[in-house]
């Protein structure tokens, strides 16, 4: 396996679009012609669009857009932008009165930072689309959809630090992944290789990491409120030949990577959501790819940790490396 750049995978464009002062954006993962979509949806409490769609009982086979975005569910709007700038470059399914682009979704909570009145909207999400074909590798770290994204939240806000957005792509023969994923996590942040903390929940002076599994355990008779600001959104991108069933399958294997590098993960708290997009160019072995996309997913999780910058008086885990 070798590490690549994102922009090597033919078939697909990434962009991001955000406001910084209020903490916030949206990051756009754009296959125009079409790419073969699953779904696996874990955590507890979701902010999705059309994932019912991915079914693979359903009619439409493709899609031409994963919108990730901040804002809760009110950034689901977004995916909106994608839908008009998709049909202004004529894609989308052909429904035989005109093509319908279908856009599929998911929102983390990011409105406690700032403010919770300003939010990912259609006019970001179509600018998302816009810089999507800037031709340039898509930054990391506070950008689009990480641009507001924290981790280690068990106490609340009063012990999280800042996460961000994550890219990890790779190539195994001829076959290329990638994962984008922004890291909103109640847990804390665990290097995929030797599984030391990268970021997460703050001792109360906030002069290390607290480990929240050993606090959790701590506190393991007591019936806390978990705080309910987080959810780790993350989409899958293959030149993989693979139909609807396989691309639902791998989305479920690729949770793997959450589960390698945020601990704990999938809680009632986290409405924990993978996309995963195959444009259909490599014959592959599913089984194989599964256990490619569980990496990639799990190194772009440390990729959200390491590029992330200390922000809106947060901590990031350059401050402790």
């Amino acid at each position: 396996m070798k590490e690549i750049p994102v922009s090597q995978i033919k078939g697909f464009k990434i962009g991001h679009a955000q406001d910084l002062e209020h903490a916030t954006g949206c990051t756009a993962i754009l296959c125009e012609q079409g790419a073969w979509a699953g779904v696996d949806v874990r955590g507890g409490s979701p902010a999705s669009r059309e994932t019912e769609l991915l079914r693979p009982v359903n009619t439409v086979q493709q899609i031409n857009c994963v919108m990730l975005s901040g804002g809760s569910a009110f950034g689901l709007e977004a995916g909106d932008g994608a839908m008009q700038f998709l049909e202004e470059k004529g894609f989308g399914f052909d429904t035989g009165f005109g093509k319908v682009p279908i856009v599929c979704g998911a929102s983390l909570f990011d409105l406690e930072l700032v403010t919770n009145k300003v939010r990912p909207d259609k006019a970001m999400g179509y600018a998302a689309c816009v810089n999507a074909y800037s031709g340039q590798e898509p930054a990391e770290g506070n950008v689009g959809a990480g641009t507001g994204a924290t981790v280690g939240k068990f106490h609340g806000p009063s012990g999280m630090m800042k996460a961000g957005l994550g890219i990890y792509a790779a190539q195994v023969g001829a076959v290329q992944c990638a994962a984008i994923v922004a890291v909103n996590a109640l847990g804390d942040i665990i290097d995929y290789d030797d599984k030391h903390l990268m970021a997460g929940l703050l001792t109360e002076d906030k002069s290390a990491m607290a480990d929240t599994v050993k606090v959790m355990y701590d506190e393991i008779e007591r019936n806390r409120a978990l705080w309910g600001g987080n959810t780790t959104i993350g989409c899958v991108i293959t030149n993989a030949k693979l139909d609807k069933s396989q691309c639902n399958k791998l989305a479920s294997i690729a949770h793997n990577g959450f589960a390698q590098a945020i601990r704990p993960v999938h809680s009632t708290a986290d409405g924990d959501t993978i996309f995963l997009m195959a444009s259909g160019e490599v014959e592959v072995g599913v089984d194989a790819v599964g256990a490619l996309v569980t990496e990639c997913m799990g190194r772009a999780i440390n990729r959200a940790a390491l590029t992330a910058e200390p922000a809106y008086g947060l901590k990031a885990a350059r401050d402790f490396c």
